[in-house]
């Protein structure tokens, strides 16, 4: 695992400039919010993508599942990206009502804004806070509308380095700068850490350290020469620290800590080590310290017999009193300084990651236990220990964690509460130990974590309705949860595997196994027939299993996950690994479960495919092939089916002559489906057999809503039908809840047409429907459309009548003579916008009629 504090050294990848804007703008939000974590999202390079640029104030590794997020993910940063509103949500309650799948991943009581960062023409990202939680939003409104000044501060910066030509475009690839928060008014540490890099020569310093060495803090985080650090931290021995750092990265770092003397005497004691995740040759990290024992507080925790850990909010160790140090088999020179990663690399697990996730977002303590390797602490205990298991109290801070350590027992661990509802069920561990001695029984290990990928993955499942989208679901999640980098998912189909989707893989690589029988000796094959997971560790281990098999790289490792739903077989899933690692009897365990959430959705996936061709067969049958000519009157009717979700609606338009007259119907069946599809067939017909009868609107509504209500379908529709006669131009019309007609005149004139209506048809067999008469001239233009068209998620339907009155004006009449231009170019200029929206939710009807002019007549 990578910390926070080792991102922060790779600042050379962007420019300055950049970096800067953004560590500024994500500091100074979260004191303009009150808040304790900050950050900016930006696009990528890779379109609909949002990356993660700054984090201040959380260690990177912990925020790991969110540095990569799509923009029409159901996240609040999403949200706030693609739409361009701020998103405010106070609290847990309200952040689970509105973002489930967010708050099954953080399951903390914490409140959030988002504020999206634009310039004049383009949306650059988001600038986002976590703050404690509040009961209400409008408890946060003031701090959201000061990081809102700082988000139109940031775009307005950021368009002007898009506007450099010198300058890259203002995108961000690769992982987040991870920056330590203002401080909260506390004095001066007396330590601090910086970063080297062989490759350009540059260190970069953390505020602490800038703090102690009396440096500039805007150089902090910022990539500066070596100078800088040395000419203050050791003006005489500069050629000492270069020398020491070049062995570090060689791997021959110095035998004993260095002693220097700054600018003003003060001595100081430099560390320096390589990192676990660096190769040879690579950065270097160091902690510069006070040497002199400081202050009361310290000297006091010193003598305390529990052990007393001190971390910083970017994870970094501050504080180990000896206790501490002796509990966790770790000299205080080793933990000092250091990443808690870095320093206990057996905390690496997703456990104690969580519990830390909750410190660092959430006011309330936080207890948990935790297992130490079979060595640590008996390294350095001066008496044998009662158990593995050390029981861990956390306590947040504004600008600290500050721990307690001591060893689990049951009469200790039941006087502090950390009862089995602060772990798992009595008994319970999150893996395998041995047994503990008689009397001291191993205590539950709170193993959270793992359980959330199944909750976040099912949540985001219950979105995805085709089988392409829960393909997308599940790379989306399953790789981001795993650190995997390839995935294929292939179904079951005639008894053979065809693929339904991939990711990572090399360009043709899959081609061999498509469609290969269930008796091929392949591990995609046999996991699904034999409903056994299989893992494989390293590429060379897969290769042993199945000798001959074509293999996509020399290094990695592999997961092949059988999709059964409800045992019937559905498919399987490939999940690749670049390195070679393990698989945990946890994480099998999770992979299994997650398989079968999977096959599932695959399951539902592929029902509702089946229903949606059907209904959508239906609906084509029944909507008109073409529409009835009449020299005096031209009609044209656009229909499109909605994009998210794939739904089938029951809306339809219709022209029907009607005595002298022609009958102009649309219509919209409530709900999606066969079922909806079907309901819209039984009232066309029965609107075209009322028409044909020369009836007029009103009793025509009356009678088709008789019909609804008594074939009771358990759908309502909405209506609107028109009678209009070409000649003389006059219309007259019924309303049954449906959105008002629009008038253009020939001189450009847009109004709504105010018809007064009655309720939608089905619910009241009695309901009466007035009928309204107008003129249509010559030219005009008269738009019946659904509320798909109008209508937006979280927008007033007047407004999008208001914008498709606009629209109308700004498309034009078409000329009033046959044979002259249409009004179906008019109709595809009104749809246009539609048409190409990928996640409209609803159906969308239009139907145009205008007058001709009588052949012969002037004008």
């Amino acid at each position: 695992m990578s910390t926070g504090a080792d991102d922060a050294g790779r600042t050379d990848r962007v420019p300055g400039r950049l970096t800067a804007a953004l560590i500024d703008a994500s500091t100074r939000a979260i004191g303009a919010a009150g808040g304790h974590v900050g950050g900016v999202y930006l696009r990528s390079p890779t379109p609909g993508v949002l990356r993660l640029a700054v984090l201040a104030g959380l260690p990177g590794a912990l925020f790991r599942p969110w540095w990569r997020l799509h923009a029409d993910s159901p996240f609040p940063v999403a949200d706030a990206y693609r739409l361009g509103v701020r998103v405010v949500l106070p609290n847990a309650a309200e952040t689970m009502r509105r973002y489930p799948q967010f708050a099954a991943g953080l399951p903390f009581p914490f409140g959030s804004l988002y504020v999206p960062v634009a310039g004049a023409s383009r949306a650059y990202g988001v600038l986002t806070v976590l703050r404690p939680p509040a009961p209400h939003a409008a408890d946060v409104l003031e701090g959201a509308d000061r990081v809102a000044g700082l988000a139109q501060d940031l775009g307005a910066a950021l368009e002007r380095l898009d506007a450099d030509g010198a300058a890259p475009p203002v995108v961000w690839e690769g992982e987040p700068l991870c920056v330590r928060p203002p401080a909260s008014g506390r004095p001066a540490r007396r330590a601090g850490s910086f970063g080297w890099d062989p490759g350009t020569g540059a260190v970069t310093l953390d505020e602490p350290l800038c703090a102690l060495l009396g440096i500039a803090s805007g150089v902090a985080g910022v990539p500066t020469a070596l100078g800088t650090l040395t000419g203050v931290l050791a003006p005489d021995d500069g050629h000492r620290i270069a020398a020491a750092l070049r062995d570090t990265a060689a791997g021959r770092p110095p035998r004993l800590p260095l002693y220097v003397r700054t600018v003003d005497g003060s001595p100081r004691l430099v560390e320096l080590w390589r990192p676990r995740w660096a190769p040879p040759g690579g950065p270097v990290r160091g902690t510069v310290r006070d040497p002199v024992d400081g202050t009361v507080a310290d000297a006091a925790a010193d003598l305390l017999p529990e052990g007393v850990l001190c971390v910083d909010r970017l994870g970094t160790v501050v504080y180990a009193n000896p206790s501490a140090a002796r509990l966790l088999g770790a000299p205080r020179a080793a933990l000092v300084g250091r990443s808690l990663w870095e320093a206990l690399p057996w905390l690496d697990q997703a456990a104690y990651e969580d519990h830390l996730r909750g410190a660092l977002l959430s006011p309330e303590p936080v207890r948990f236990h935790v297992r130490r390797p079979p060595d640590a602490g008996r390294r350095t205990a001066p008496q044998p220990y009662e158990g593995d298991w050390l029981a861990v109290s956390v306590y947040p801070g504004p600008d600290f964690l500050t721990a307690t350590l001591r060893p689990a027992n049951r009469v200790a661990d039941a006087s502090a509460g950390l009862t089995p509802e602060h772990g798992a069920p009595e008994g319970g561990a999150a893996e395998a130990a041995p047994e503990p001695d008689v009397g001291d029984p191993a205590p539950p290990v709170a193993a959270t974590a793992p359980e959330y990928r199944p909750i976040v993955l099912a949540v985001a499942l219950t979105e995805a309705v085709t089988a392409r989208q829960v393909s997308a679901v599940v790379v989306r999640e399953l790789l981001s949860a795993f650190g995997g980098r390839r995935l294929a998912i292939y179904l079951l189909q005639d008894r053979h595997l065809h693929l339904a989707w991939e990711t990572g893989f090399p360009p043709g690589f899959l081609a061999p196994f498509e469609g290969v029988p269930l008796d091929a000796r392949l591990p995609g094959v046999e996991t699904l027939t034999s409903g056994r997971p299989l893992f494989f560790d390293t590429m060379q281990d897969l290769a042993a299993a199945y000798p001959g098999i074509p293999l996509d790289a020399t290094e990695g490792a592999r997961a092949f996950l059988p999709l059964i739903a409800s045992g019937r077989p559905v498919g399987s899933c490939i999940l690749g690994f670049e390195r070679s690692r393990g698989f945990g009897a946890e994480e099998r365990t999770v992979l299994t479960a997650l398989a079968g959430l999977i096959a599932h959705a695959m399951e539902k996936a592929r029902r509702y495919e089946s229903e949606t061709a059907l209904a959508r067969g239906l609906q084509e049958v029944l909507l008109p092939r073409r529409l009835p000519a009449h020299p005096l009157l031209e009609t044209a009717g656009r229909y499109l089916p909605g994009t998210q979700g794939m739904e089938v609606g029951g809306d339809w338009y219709d022209v029907v002559a009607s005595g002298k007259s022609m009958a102009l119907v649309i219509g919209d069946v409530q709900g999606h489906g066969v079922q909806a599809a079907a309901t819209m067939g039984q009232l066309r017909s029965a609107v075209r057999a009322f028409a044909l009868g020369d009836r007029p609107p009103d009793e025509v509504m009356s009678g088709v809503n008789r019909l609804l209500a008594d074939l009771d379908p358990g759908l309502f529709a909405s209506c609107c039908y028109i009678r209009l006669d070409p000649a003389t131009g006059r219309a007259c019309a019924a309303r049954a809840g449906h959105p008002p007609p629009l008038l253009r005149h020939p001189d450009g004139r847009t109004e709504t047409l105010d018809l007064p209506g009655g309720v939608v048809l089905g619910v009241d067999p009695r309901a009466p429907y007035p009928l309204t008469e107008f003129v249509v001239e010559p030219g005009a233009v008269l738009a019946l459309y659904t509320d798909g068209l109008v209508e937006r998620p979280g927008a007033d339907i007047d407004d999008g009548i208001n914008a498709l009155r606009l629209a109308l004006a700004r498309a034009g009449a078409p000329a009033v003579r046959p044979g002259s231009r249409s009004l179906a170019g008019v109709a595809d200029r009104i749809v246009v916008s539609a048409r190409h929206t990928t996640d409209r939710p609803d159906d969308i009807a239009l139907l145009l009629a205008t007058r001709r002019v009588r052949p012969g007549s002037p004008g």
